[in-house]
Protein backbone atom coordinates (compact mmCIF):
# COMPACT_ATOMS: atom_id res chain seq x y z
CA UNK A 1 0.00 0.00 0.00
CA UNK A 2 2.78 2.19 0.74
CA UNK A 3 4.70 1.47 -2.07
CA UNK A 4 1.56 2.09 -4.19
CA UNK A 5 1.22 5.54 -2.59
CA UNK A 6 4.57 6.82 -3.07
CA UNK A 7 4.31 5.64 -6.54
CA UNK A 8 1.48 7.67 -7.16
CA UNK A 9 2.90 10.51 -5.61
CA UNK A 10 5.81 10.40 -7.97
CA UNK A 11 4.57 9.89 -10.82
CA UNK A 12 2.18 13.73 -10.04
CA UNK A 13 5.40 15.17 -8.89
CA UNK A 14 7.03 14.30 -12.06
CA UNK A 15 3.95 14.75 -14.37
CA UNK A 16 5.02 17.32 -17.30
CA UNK A 17 1.56 19.51 -16.07
CA UNK A 18 -0.26 18.72 -13.22
CA UNK A 19 -3.85 18.15 -13.14
CA UNK A 20 -4.94 21.35 -10.74
CA UNK A 21 -3.05 23.55 -13.11
CA UNK A 22 -4.85 22.45 -15.79
CA UNK A 23 -8.11 22.94 -14.35
CA UNK A 24 -7.01 26.17 -13.26
CA UNK A 25 -5.86 27.12 -16.79
CA UNK A 26 -9.11 26.29 -18.14
CA UNK A 27 -11.32 28.23 -16.18
CA UNK A 28 -8.95 31.37 -16.78
CA UNK A 29 -9.38 30.78 -20.18
CA UNK A 30 -13.27 30.06 -20.01
CA UNK A 31 -13.34 33.55 -18.06
CA UNK A 32 -11.49 35.56 -20.72
CA UNK A 33 -13.81 38.02 -22.64
CA UNK A 34 -13.75 36.97 -26.41
CA UNK A 35 -11.41 39.54 -27.63
CA UNK A 36 -8.60 38.52 -25.39
CA UNK A 37 -8.86 34.73 -26.57
CA UNK A 38 -6.48 35.29 -29.28
CA UNK A 39 -3.68 32.65 -30.67
CA UNK A 40 -0.66 34.61 -28.75
CA UNK A 41 -2.72 35.74 -25.64
CA UNK A 42 -0.59 33.26 -22.57
CA UNK A 43 -3.69 33.90 -19.86
CA UNK A 44 -5.71 30.65 -19.51
CA UNK A 45 -2.75 28.65 -21.97
CA UNK A 46 1.00 29.12 -19.97
CA UNK A 47 -0.04 30.70 -16.97
CA UNK A 48 -3.13 31.57 -14.83
CA UNK A 49 -1.62 35.22 -14.49
CA UNK A 50 -0.09 37.07 -11.24
CA UNK A 51 -0.69 37.59 -8.18
CA UNK A 52 0.40 40.20 -5.21
CA UNK A 53 -0.89 40.72 -1.69
CA UNK A 54 -3.18 43.85 -0.27
CA UNK A 55 -3.78 45.76 3.08
CA UNK A 56 -1.30 43.50 4.97
CA UNK A 57 1.51 46.57 5.66
CA UNK A 58 -0.13 50.02 3.45
CA UNK A 59 2.73 52.52 5.03
CA UNK A 60 5.45 53.67 3.09
CA UNK A 61 8.66 56.09 4.17
CA UNK A 62 8.78 57.82 0.88
CA UNK A 63 6.35 60.38 -0.97
CA UNK A 64 5.80 59.91 -4.72
CA UNK A 65 3.75 62.03 -7.18
CA UNK A 66 1.55 60.28 -8.00
CA UNK A 67 0.79 57.53 -5.27
CA UNK A 68 -1.41 54.77 -6.20
CA UNK A 69 -2.21 54.41 -2.07
CA UNK A 70 -5.10 56.16 -0.93
CA UNK A 71 -4.88 58.89 1.90
CA UNK A 72 -5.13 56.63 4.90
CA UNK A 73 -2.09 54.31 3.79
CA UNK A 74 0.44 55.89 6.25
CA UNK A 75 -1.96 56.22 8.91
CA UNK A 76 -1.74 52.15 9.06
CA UNK A 77 1.01 51.06 11.50
CA UNK A 78 3.54 47.87 10.41
CA UNK A 79 2.17 45.20 12.44
CA UNK A 80 3.87 41.63 11.24
CA UNK A 81 1.79 39.70 13.00
CA UNK A 82 -0.68 40.95 10.64
CA UNK A 83 1.16 40.52 8.01
CA UNK A 84 1.70 37.11 7.55
CA UNK A 85 -1.22 36.13 9.10
CA UNK A 86 -2.94 37.38 6.09
CA UNK A 87 -0.28 36.81 3.39
CA UNK A 88 -0.74 33.00 4.57
CA UNK A 89 -5.03 33.28 4.39
CA UNK A 90 -4.58 35.58 0.67
CA UNK A 91 -2.15 33.36 -0.55
CA UNK A 92 -3.65 30.07 0.62
CA UNK A 93 -6.81 30.60 -1.59
CA UNK A 94 -5.38 31.46 -4.39
CA UNK A 95 -3.51 28.14 -4.13
CA UNK A 96 -6.99 27.09 -3.75
CA UNK A 97 -8.14 28.36 -7.08
CA UNK A 98 -5.55 29.24 -9.07
CA UNK A 99 -3.42 25.84 -8.74
CA UNK A 100 -0.27 24.85 -7.50
CA UNK A 101 2.05 27.51 -8.94
CA UNK A 102 2.27 31.19 -9.42
CA UNK A 103 3.81 34.40 -9.11
CA UNK A 104 3.26 36.66 -6.68
CA UNK A 105 3.89 39.95 -5.36
CA UNK A 106 4.57 40.92 -1.80
CA UNK A 107 3.46 44.47 -2.04
CA UNK A 108 1.87 47.00 0.09
CA UNK A 109 3.59 50.22 0.80
CA UNK A 110 7.39 49.73 1.70
CA UNK A 111 8.04 46.03 2.23
CA UNK A 112 11.53 47.00 4.02
CA UNK A 113 9.47 48.57 6.75
CA UNK A 114 8.74 45.14 8.06
CA UNK A 115 11.21 43.87 10.11
CA UNK A 116 13.47 41.12 8.57
CA UNK A 117 12.61 38.83 10.16
CA UNK A 118 8.51 39.04 9.54
CA UNK A 119 9.76 40.27 6.04
CA UNK A 120 10.77 36.23 5.62
CA UNK A 121 8.38 34.59 6.97
CA UNK A 122 5.95 36.43 4.95
CA UNK A 123 7.76 35.16 2.08
CA UNK A 124 7.83 31.39 3.37
CA UNK A 125 3.91 31.80 4.08
CA UNK A 126 4.09 32.24 0.58
CA UNK A 127 6.44 29.84 -0.80
CA UNK A 128 4.37 27.32 1.44
CA UNK A 129 1.56 27.09 -0.81
CA UNK A 130 3.42 27.09 -4.51
CA UNK A 131 4.06 30.89 -4.60
CA UNK A 132 6.81 32.25 -6.15
CA UNK A 133 7.37 35.64 -3.97
CA UNK A 134 8.78 39.06 -5.01
CA UNK A 135 9.38 41.51 -2.86
CA UNK A 136 8.71 44.93 -3.92
CA UNK A 137 10.67 48.31 -2.64
CA UNK A 138 11.89 51.26 -2.98
CA UNK A 139 14.93 49.62 -2.56
CA UNK A 140 16.43 52.39 -0.01
CA UNK A 141 17.58 49.63 2.57
CA UNK A 142 20.91 48.62 3.55
CA UNK A 143 22.45 45.15 2.95
CA UNK A 144 22.44 44.31 6.44
CA UNK A 145 18.61 44.25 6.28
CA UNK A 146 18.59 41.83 2.87
CA UNK A 147 21.14 39.50 4.88
CA UNK A 148 18.56 39.54 7.49
CA UNK A 149 16.07 38.81 5.78
CA UNK A 150 17.40 35.66 3.30
CA UNK A 151 19.60 34.06 6.62
CA UNK A 152 18.29 32.51 9.58
CA UNK A 153 19.57 32.61 13.00
CA UNK A 154 22.51 30.51 12.33
CA UNK A 155 23.29 32.88 9.45
CA UNK A 156 22.46 30.03 6.94
CA UNK A 157 20.72 31.12 3.93
CA UNK A 158 16.50 29.93 4.33
CA UNK A 159 16.25 30.76 0.75
CA UNK A 160 18.15 29.90 -2.27
CA UNK A 161 16.85 32.56 -4.78
CA UNK A 162 15.05 35.83 -4.03
CA UNK A 163 13.21 37.87 -6.32
CA UNK A 164 13.26 41.82 -5.47
CA UNK A 165 11.49 44.55 -7.90
CA UNK A 166 12.88 48.00 -6.72
CA UNK A 167 10.82 50.95 -7.74
CA UNK A 168 13.35 54.32 -8.94
CA UNK A 169 12.01 57.43 -10.22
CA UNK A 170 12.57 60.74 -9.58
CA UNK A 171 9.25 61.60 -8.90
CA UNK A 172 9.95 59.73 -5.50
CA UNK A 173 10.70 61.72 -2.42
CA UNK A 174 12.63 61.17 0.61
CA UNK A 175 15.52 58.25 -0.68
CA UNK A 176 18.14 58.82 1.54
CA UNK A 177 21.17 60.79 -0.77
CA UNK A 178 18.80 61.42 -2.98
CA UNK A 179 15.90 63.48 -0.99
CA UNK A 180 14.25 64.88 -3.82
CA UNK A 181 15.84 64.49 -6.91
CA UNK A 182 15.86 66.40 -10.41
CA UNK A 183 16.44 63.80 -13.13
CA UNK A 184 16.47 60.67 -13.63
CA UNK A 185 20.35 60.04 -14.09
CA UNK A 186 20.84 61.53 -10.28
CA UNK A 187 19.47 58.48 -8.99
CA UNK A 188 21.76 55.74 -11.26
CA UNK A 189 24.32 55.10 -7.99
CA UNK A 190 21.20 54.36 -6.25
CA UNK A 191 20.22 51.80 -8.65
CA UNK A 192 23.76 50.29 -8.84
CA UNK A 193 24.19 50.38 -5.36
CA UNK A 194 20.75 48.30 -5.23
CA UNK A 195 21.54 45.95 -7.36
CA UNK A 196 25.60 45.26 -6.10
CA UNK A 197 23.26 44.36 -2.99
CA UNK A 198 22.66 41.24 -4.74
CA UNK A 199 26.34 40.10 -6.33
CA UNK A 200 27.20 40.34 -3.43
CA UNK A 201 24.52 38.06 -1.56
CA UNK A 202 25.50 35.77 -4.15
CA UNK A 203 29.14 35.68 -3.76
CA UNK A 204 28.69 35.99 0.35
CA UNK A 205 26.66 33.14 0.36
CA UNK A 206 25.66 31.82 -2.78
CA UNK A 207 21.91 32.50 -2.80
CA UNK A 208 20.84 33.85 -6.34
CA UNK A 209 18.21 36.64 -7.15
CA UNK A 210 15.95 37.82 -9.78
CA UNK A 211 16.05 41.50 -9.90
CA UNK A 212 13.21 44.18 -11.82
CA UNK A 213 13.36 47.69 -12.47
CA UNK A 214 9.80 50.03 -12.06
CA UNK A 215 9.32 53.05 -13.07
CA UNK A 216 6.25 55.12 -13.24
CA UNK A 217 6.14 57.61 -16.22
CA UNK A 218 4.68 60.64 -16.21
CA UNK A 219 4.43 63.72 -18.88
CA UNK A 220 7.62 65.11 -16.59
CA UNK A 221 9.83 61.92 -16.85
CA UNK A 222 9.00 60.08 -20.07
CA UNK A 223 11.84 61.80 -22.01
CA UNK A 224 14.03 60.47 -19.60
CA UNK A 225 13.40 56.92 -20.70
CA UNK A 226 15.16 56.47 -23.22
CA UNK A 227 18.51 56.48 -20.79
CA UNK A 228 17.16 55.10 -18.29
CA UNK A 229 16.62 52.11 -20.39
CA UNK A 230 20.52 52.53 -21.62
CA UNK A 231 21.78 53.19 -17.93
CA UNK A 232 19.73 50.18 -16.63
CA UNK A 233 20.74 47.80 -19.39
CA UNK A 234 24.16 48.13 -18.04
CA UNK A 235 23.06 46.95 -14.44
CA UNK A 236 22.02 43.75 -13.78
CA UNK A 237 18.45 43.76 -13.60
CA UNK A 238 16.37 40.98 -15.20
CA UNK A 239 13.45 43.12 -15.93
CA UNK A 240 12.63 46.65 -16.93
CA UNK A 241 9.27 47.73 -16.43
CA UNK A 242 7.16 50.98 -16.37
CA UNK A 243 3.92 52.25 -15.57
CA UNK A 244 2.65 54.99 -16.99
CA UNK A 245 0.85 57.01 -14.37
CA UNK A 246 -3.20 56.69 -13.73
CA UNK A 247 -5.75 58.99 -11.77
CA UNK A 248 -5.31 56.39 -9.20
CA UNK A 249 -4.77 56.51 -5.28
CA UNK A 250 -4.13 59.80 -3.45
CA UNK A 251 -5.26 62.57 -5.92
CA UNK A 252 -3.65 65.40 -3.21
CA UNK A 253 -0.57 63.93 -5.58
CA UNK A 254 -2.17 63.99 -9.06
CA UNK A 255 -0.06 67.69 -10.46
CA UNK A 256 -0.06 66.37 -13.97
CA UNK A 257 -1.87 65.55 -17.29
CA UNK A 258 -1.13 61.64 -17.22
CA UNK A 259 -3.21 61.03 -20.61
CA UNK A 260 -0.63 62.39 -21.95
CA UNK A 261 1.73 59.11 -21.92
CA UNK A 262 0.51 56.44 -23.93
CA UNK A 263 2.04 53.06 -23.69
CA UNK A 264 3.10 53.76 -27.52
CA UNK A 265 4.99 56.38 -26.50
CA UNK A 266 6.85 54.83 -23.68
CA UNK A 267 7.30 51.50 -25.29
CA UNK A 268 9.33 53.61 -28.38
CA UNK A 269 11.36 55.46 -25.78
CA UNK A 270 12.16 51.74 -24.37
CA UNK A 271 13.17 50.84 -27.60
CA UNK A 272 15.12 53.90 -28.83
CA UNK A 273 17.09 53.19 -25.26
CA UNK A 274 17.52 49.63 -26.19
CA UNK A 275 18.64 50.30 -29.32
CA UNK A 276 16.55 47.94 -31.05
CA UNK A 277 13.27 47.30 -31.68
CA UNK A 278 11.53 45.19 -29.43
CA UNK A 279 8.44 42.91 -31.08
CA UNK A 280 6.00 42.30 -28.68
CA UNK A 281 3.09 40.88 -30.48
CA UNK A 282 4.02 37.17 -30.39
CA UNK A 283 2.97 36.63 -26.95
CA UNK A 284 0.38 38.72 -24.97
CA UNK A 285 -0.65 38.77 -21.26
CA UNK A 286 -4.17 39.69 -20.57
CA UNK A 287 -4.86 42.98 -23.02
CA UNK A 288 -2.63 44.99 -25.07
CA UNK A 289 -4.30 48.13 -24.01
CA UNK A 290 -3.17 47.03 -20.53
CA UNK A 291 0.06 45.25 -20.97
CA UNK A 292 3.24 44.95 -23.21
CA UNK A 293 6.07 42.86 -22.94
CA UNK A 294 9.48 40.99 -24.69
CA UNK A 295 11.70 38.28 -23.65
CA UNK A 296 14.57 38.07 -25.20
CA UNK A 297 18.82 37.56 -24.63
CA UNK A 298 21.09 40.27 -24.71
CA UNK A 299 24.69 39.48 -26.17
CA UNK A 300 27.11 42.35 -25.54
CA UNK A 301 25.03 45.32 -26.78
CA UNK A 302 22.29 43.88 -29.12
CA UNK A 303 19.37 41.62 -28.53
CA UNK A 304 17.41 38.92 -29.64
CA UNK A 305 13.77 38.54 -29.36
CA UNK A 306 12.72 35.02 -28.34
CA UNK A 307 10.17 35.19 -31.02
CA UNK A 308 9.55 37.15 -33.90
CA UNK A 309 5.81 37.19 -34.81
CA UNK A 310 6.82 38.28 -38.37
CA UNK A 311 8.42 34.67 -38.75
CA UNK A 312 6.02 32.23 -39.43
CA UNK A 313 8.26 29.28 -37.77
CA UNK A 314 8.39 31.18 -34.62
CA UNK A 315 4.64 31.45 -34.74
CA UNK A 316 4.74 27.82 -35.25
CA UNK A 317 6.98 27.02 -32.58
CA UNK A 318 4.79 29.13 -30.31
CA UNK A 319 1.92 27.50 -30.37
CA UNK A 320 3.33 23.93 -30.24
CA UNK A 321 4.72 24.90 -27.02
CA UNK A 322 1.14 26.58 -25.85
CA UNK A 323 -0.59 23.74 -26.88
CA UNK A 324 1.71 20.95 -25.37
CA UNK A 325 3.60 21.95 -22.76
CA UNK A 326 1.45 25.48 -21.67
CA UNK A 327 1.16 25.32 -17.60
CA UNK A 328 4.21 23.33 -17.33
CA UNK A 329 5.86 25.19 -14.08
CA UNK A 330 9.84 25.16 -14.39
CA UNK A 331 10.81 27.17 -11.47
CA UNK A 332 11.30 25.99 -7.81
CA UNK A 333 11.32 22.88 -9.15
CA UNK A 334 14.20 20.49 -7.50
CA UNK A 335 16.17 19.74 -10.70
CA UNK A 336 15.69 16.14 -10.76
CA UNK A 337 12.18 16.07 -10.49
CA UNK A 338 12.47 18.70 -13.59
CA UNK A 339 14.91 16.69 -15.73
CA UNK A 340 11.95 14.27 -15.70
CA UNK A 341 9.21 16.32 -16.29
CA UNK A 342 10.82 17.33 -19.65
CA UNK A 343 11.70 14.36 -20.81
CA UNK A 344 7.98 13.06 -19.85
CA UNK A 345 6.83 15.70 -21.49
CA UNK A 346 9.12 15.04 -24.87
CA UNK A 347 8.34 11.71 -25.09
CA UNK A 348 4.73 12.67 -25.13
CA UNK A 349 4.74 15.03 -28.18
CA UNK A 350 8.63 13.97 -29.89
CA UNK A 351 7.32 15.68 -32.85
CA UNK A 352 7.85 18.78 -31.78
CA UNK A 353 11.65 18.60 -30.75
CA UNK A 354 12.51 19.76 -34.78
CA UNK A 355 10.04 22.77 -34.92
CA UNK A 356 11.79 23.82 -30.91
CA UNK A 357 15.30 23.36 -32.12
CA UNK A 358 14.90 25.42 -35.04
CA UNK A 359 13.67 28.11 -32.76
CA UNK A 360 16.75 27.71 -30.98
CA UNK A 361 18.90 28.15 -33.97
CA UNK A 362 17.10 31.25 -35.08
CA UNK A 363 17.32 32.92 -32.05
CA UNK A 364 21.11 32.01 -32.12
CA UNK A 365 21.15 33.87 -35.53
CA UNK A 366 19.17 37.12 -34.22
CA UNK A 367 22.12 37.04 -31.50
CA UNK A 368 25.05 36.73 -33.73
CA UNK A 369 25.56 33.26 -34.02
CA UNK A 370 27.06 30.87 -31.83
CA UNK A 371 30.45 32.30 -32.04
CA UNK A 372 29.70 35.27 -30.58
CA UNK A 373 27.56 34.20 -28.26
CA UNK A 374 30.24 32.22 -26.93
CA UNK A 375 32.85 35.13 -27.18
CA UNK A 376 30.45 37.73 -25.28
CA UNK A 377 29.38 34.85 -22.82
CA UNK A 378 32.88 34.64 -21.50
CA UNK A 379 33.03 38.18 -20.79
CA UNK A 380 29.43 37.95 -19.21
CA UNK A 381 28.00 40.03 -21.72
CA UNK A 382 25.04 37.53 -22.18
CA UNK A 383 21.89 37.76 -20.26
CA UNK A 384 18.07 37.37 -20.80
CA UNK A 385 15.86 40.87 -20.23
CA UNK A 386 12.58 40.91 -20.15
CA UNK A 387 10.66 44.82 -21.14
CA UNK A 388 7.20 45.29 -20.00
CA UNK A 389 5.05 47.99 -20.27
CA UNK A 390 1.85 48.01 -17.66
CA UNK A 391 -0.58 50.65 -18.21
CA UNK A 392 -2.91 51.20 -15.35
CA UNK A 393 -7.03 52.62 -15.52
CA UNK A 394 -7.88 55.73 -13.73
CA UNK A 395 -10.45 54.82 -10.27
CA UNK A 396 -12.52 57.47 -12.28
CA UNK A 397 -13.83 54.38 -14.78
CA UNK A 398 -12.95 51.49 -12.83
CA UNK A 399 -15.33 52.32 -10.14
CA UNK A 400 -18.72 52.42 -12.09
CA UNK A 401 -17.40 49.79 -14.63
CA UNK A 402 -16.59 47.44 -12.53
CA UNK A 403 -19.95 48.07 -10.19
CA UNK A 404 -21.84 47.36 -13.48
CA UNK A 405 -19.82 44.00 -13.71
CA UNK A 406 -20.77 42.97 -10.22
CA UNK A 407 -24.26 43.32 -11.67
CA UNK A 408 -23.35 41.74 -14.16
CA UNK A 409 -24.30 44.19 -16.70
CA UNK A 410 -22.32 45.32 -19.76
CA UNK A 411 -21.84 48.84 -20.02
CA UNK A 412 -23.53 51.05 -23.02
CA UNK A 413 -20.91 53.78 -22.42
CA UNK A 414 -17.80 53.16 -24.83
CA UNK A 415 -15.03 54.03 -22.55
CA UNK A 416 -16.36 51.67 -19.59
CA UNK A 417 -17.32 49.33 -21.38
CA UNK A 418 -13.40 49.60 -22.88
CA UNK A 419 -12.89 49.58 -19.09
CA UNK A 420 -14.74 46.03 -18.13
CA UNK A 421 -13.29 44.58 -21.07
CA UNK A 422 -9.54 45.67 -19.56
CA UNK A 423 -10.83 44.40 -16.49
CA UNK A 424 -11.79 40.97 -17.30
CA UNK A 425 -8.40 40.33 -19.09
CA UNK A 426 -6.32 41.40 -16.57
CA UNK A 427 -3.09 39.36 -15.44
CA UNK A 428 -2.70 40.92 -11.95
CA UNK A 429 -5.49 39.73 -9.77
CA UNK A 430 -5.69 39.80 -5.55
CA UNK A 431 -7.31 37.73 -3.16
CA UNK A 432 -10.18 38.50 -1.20
CA UNK A 433 -10.73 35.08 0.71
CA UNK A 434 -13.42 36.32 3.20
CA UNK A 435 -15.80 36.50 0.64
CA UNK A 436 -14.17 34.26 -1.99
CA UNK A 437 -13.07 36.56 -4.39
CA UNK A 438 -10.74 37.36 -7.12
CA UNK A 439 -9.91 41.35 -8.00
CA UNK A 440 -8.22 43.18 -10.38
CA UNK A 441 -5.27 45.23 -9.01
CA UNK A 442 -6.80 48.32 -10.33
CA UNK A 443 -10.09 47.78 -9.04
CA UNK A 444 -8.40 46.48 -5.77
CA UNK A 445 -6.41 50.21 -5.89
CA UNK A 446 -9.28 52.35 -7.38
CA UNK A 447 -12.43 51.02 -5.47
CA UNK A 448 -11.25 48.70 -2.56
CA UNK A 449 -8.21 50.19 -1.18
CA UNK A 450 -9.81 53.52 0.34
CA UNK A 451 -12.30 51.42 2.05
CA UNK A 452 -9.53 48.78 3.68
CA UNK A 453 -7.22 51.69 4.84
CA UNK A 454 -10.10 53.10 6.17
CA UNK A 455 -10.40 50.32 8.59
CA UNK A 456 -7.29 49.07 8.56
CA UNK A 457 -6.50 52.78 10.45
CA UNK A 458 -8.81 51.39 13.46
CA UNK A 459 -7.65 48.13 13.77
CA UNK A 460 -3.47 49.28 13.43
CA UNK A 461 -3.32 52.61 14.59
CA UNK A 462 -0.17 54.15 15.00
CA UNK A 463 0.48 54.66 18.43
CA UNK A 464 1.30 58.57 19.80
CA UNK A 465 4.00 59.13 21.30
CA UNK A 466 2.27 62.50 23.23
CA UNK A 467 0.14 59.31 24.58
CA UNK A 468 3.30 57.43 26.14
CA UNK A 469 4.23 54.71 23.63
CA UNK A 470 7.28 54.33 22.65
CA UNK A 471 8.51 55.34 18.54
CA UNK A 472 8.00 52.06 16.87
CA UNK A 473 11.27 50.40 15.30
CA UNK A 474 10.39 48.33 12.60
CA UNK A 475 14.24 47.72 11.12
CA UNK A 476 17.63 49.15 12.09
CA UNK A 477 20.52 50.07 9.80
CA UNK A 478 22.92 46.26 10.48
CA UNK A 479 22.95 43.53 12.41
CA UNK A 480 20.11 41.26 12.97
CA UNK A 481 16.83 42.21 12.88
CA UNK A 482 14.37 40.38 15.74
CA UNK A 483 10.89 39.59 15.49
CA UNK A 484 8.66 42.53 16.99
CA UNK A 485 6.53 41.81 19.86
CA UNK A 486 3.21 43.21 17.68
CA UNK A 487 0.88 40.72 19.02
CA UNK A 488 -0.72 38.75 21.64
CA UNK A 489 0.22 35.73 20.07
CA UNK A 490 3.82 36.44 19.28
CA UNK A 491 3.63 38.25 23.24
CA UNK A 492 2.18 34.86 24.71
CA UNK A 493 5.23 32.56 22.99
CA UNK A 494 7.91 34.94 25.23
Amino acid sequence: MRLAQTLKRIELETRPIHPETRRALAIRWSELPEHAKTPNQLLGRCAVGCEGTHGVFPKCNLTCSPCYHSADANKVRIDGDHTVDNVARQMSYLRQVRGPRAHAQLIGGEVSLLSAEDHAQALLAMRAVGREPMSMTHGDFEYDYLLDVVLDEDRKPRFDKVSFAAHFDSLMRGRKGAVRPHSEAELNPFREKFAQMFIDLKRDHGVDSYLAHNMTVTPSNVDEVEQVTRDVLEMPFDMMSFQPAAFIGDDRRWREDFGEVTIDAVWERIEAGAGHKLPWQATQFGDPRCNRSTVGVRVGGGFAALLDPDDPKDIAARDRFLDHFGGMIFGGIPKPVLVVKVVRAIAGHPGDIPPLFGLARRVLRRAGGLRRVLREARRGKVSFKTFVVHNFMDAEQVDPAWKLMEQGIVADDPLLRETQERLGSCMYAMAHPEDGRLVPACVQHSVLDPIENIELRRLLPIPSVRDGAEPQVVSRPSGLTGVRETGASRAATR
